[in-house]
């Protein structure tokens, strides 16, 4: 026969649980913010935020000429590339948004859509 813990035990662990909870949140300024953010959090978005700013330039360049498919193409692999390096070489608390899995598992995604648009933009025929 099994016997229940007795309420003092219980009551002790309930306790623990409770006192652990409001020093695993963080106070929270007026703004909303946790009492810890910074400038350092945004600036760790940092190289997703180029990686994304030179991704919508070499589309904008894409879509004005509209003959140069090819080098914007090889425009987006390249940028596709340095993203998977930038991902590789940072530590994983500066890499940002680039960091949603594991890195190798990221830098893998990214390097096969570097080398997918790379074959297809070499590929691609040159336009008059």
């Amino acid at each position: 026969m099994r016997h229940s813990a007795p309420p003092a035990s219980r009551l002790r662990r309930q306790r623990r649980a409770a006192a652990v909870r409001p020093a695993a949140t963080a106070a929270r300024h007026e703004s909303g913010r946790p009492a810890g953010a910074s400038g350092r959090q945004r600036l760790q978005h940092v190289p997703y935020v180029i990686a994304l700013c030179c991704l919508a330039l070499a589309l904008a360049w894409m879509r004005q000429s509209g003959q140069d498919v090819r080098g914007g193409t090889l425009a987006v692999a390249g940028i596709m590339f340095a993203a998977a390096l930038a991902r590789l070489a940072l530590p994983e608390r500066r890499a940002g948004m680039l960091a949603s899995r594991r890195r190798l598992a990221d830098v893998a995604v990214l390097a096969a859509l570097g080398t997918g648009l790379l074959i297809a933009g070499l590929l691609l025929p040159a336009q008059p």
